[in-house]
């Protein structure tokens, strides 16, 4: 079994790659393996609604930056945690326009993976920064793997969240919900879904 974290801060060691690091580590105490995935700091084009994906499940049209490679990625792993640094009470920019176009091309093969979203913070805006990475699991039938609390922890730097000794202790707490669910599921088979409706609320 595999995790695949990914780091959504476009520094490439800091805040939100100490929390990932603490659930990795935990993860392997519990033999789940794990990959940290960092989306960089290069140009992400977001999603134009082009819908070309639509035709060509699992791939998006733009192949010039990493969405094709992360919907891959995500395809070959039982699980998927999500880190982000808050910006403006939400999440960095351009974790948000790659994660649109990624669960959008690719979500319908991620269906039944457990996925959790984590919150790196100074002070505030973490909630609301929770809330938006659940949508993409909630969207996508992904089951969203809890903790103890909010999975959130606070700093402005990797030693000022290595201080965050509850917010370590949650994402340790993440990391053994996610492998205790991933054991619980492997045998299990998936539910049979209707055909999905669309409406529109003017018609």
């Amino acid at each position: 079994m595999k995790v695949l974290l990914i780091n959504g801060s476009p520094h490439k060691e800091g805040c939100t790659y100490t929390a990932l690091t603490e659930i990795a580590n935990e993860l392997k105490k519990h033999d789940v393996d794990s990959e940290i995935f960092w989306i960089g700091t290069g140009q992400i084009r977001g999603c134009t609604g082009c819908r070309v994906c639509k035709k060509n499940p699992g791939k998006c049209i733009f192949d010039d930056d990493i969405c094709n490679e992360l919907i891959k990625k995500c395809e070959e792993v039982d699980g998927m945690v999500i880190g982000s640094p808050v910006y403006f009470a939400g999440i960095n920019g351009g974790l948000s326009a790659i994660l649109d176009r990624v669960f959008y091309a690719g979500g319908i093969n991620f269906e039944n993976k457990p996925g959790a979203g984590v919150v790196s913070c100074r002070r505030a805006g973490a909630s609301a920064s929770f809330d938006r990475l659940n949508k993409y699991f909630t969207y996508n039938k992904m089951p969203v793997v809890p903790s103890q609390y909010w999975n959130v922890v606070h700093g402005n730097t990797p030693e000022e969240v290595k201080q965050d000794i509850e917010g370590l202790q949650i994402m340790r707490t993440l990391a053994k919900n996610m492998a205790w669910l991933l054991k619980s599921l492997k045998d299990e088979p998936t539910p049979e879904y209707e055909e999905k409706t669309f409406t529109n609320f003017i018609r």
